[in-house]
């Protein structure tokens, strides 16, 4: 995919974050890579208002920016250290669920309910609350993003990871979902979670045709 189509996906998820109320006002950020550069949303936009040649583009080493650029995102260095830390990762979409930070406010875990949860998502990371746009913030993301494709930062937001911006925001679709579910379970009882063995099972290689299928689901 070219750089111009990459500017053109974010273009698309960044309206598709905000239609689906995943953020308000200028919250949220996304970014994706294109070789070694990282196109990111800028400081002081809402997503909505941007158009294909408004990313910030950043050399994934250095983290310097083109001169007269706008300023990145100010969670730029979250993104760098994930992308840095984890080769895989080709897409980052942070955003601001409501369910989720709500969740994240009396939960410390969000266990296994459906099997699209399992398989396309996995187990859930949780990050303490910890300044935004701190390195310290970045750093611990960043240490997490080699075992968790989404991230529930505790009293702050949503982290998830992909291949590609659809399965990265594919994943924040699944986890929002998930944690409404679990909140609305809660509130009428204990809720039935799958097993240690249900969550094995769908992900064993006897499931893999189910995985396989919602993933290529995914890259069409």
């Amino acid at each position: 995919m070219s750089e111009q189509q990459i500017r053109e996906e974010l273009t698309k998820y960044a309206r598709k974050a905000v239609t689906q109320g995943l953020v308000v006002g200028p919250g949220g950020n996304i970014s994706a890579r294109s070789g070694n550069t990282i196109l990111l949303s800028p400081s002081g936009f809402a997503l909505e208002e941007l158009e294909p040649d408004e990313w910030i583009a950043i050399d994934m080493e250095t983290g310097e920016t083109q001169a007269g650029a706008s300023r990145p995102s100010s969670e730029v260095l979250m993104h760098l250290f994930s992308y840095r830390a984890n080769p895989d990762i080709q897409a980052i979409v942070h955003t601001h669920p409501a369910y989720t930070i709500a969740l994240s406010l009396v939960f410390e875990h969000l266990p296994h309910l459906f099997p699209d949860q399992s398989a396309l998502v996995g187990d859930i990371g949780f990050v303490p609350y910890l300044l935004p746009t701190t390195k310290l913030l970045a750093d611990a993301v960043a240490a997490k993003v080699t075992e968790h494709a989404a991230l529930i930062l505790v009293n702050h937001g949503l982290v998830t990871t992909g291949k590609n911006l659809r399965e990265a925001y594919y994943r924040t679709q699944v986890v929002e979902e998930s944690a409404k579910v679990y909140m609305i379970a809660k509130a009428a009882g204990e809720p039935k979670i799958l097993t240690d063995a249900e969550y094995k099972e769908i992900q064993s290689l006897e499931s893999e045709a189910y995985r396989v299928q919602l993933l290529q689901q995914l890259k069409s």
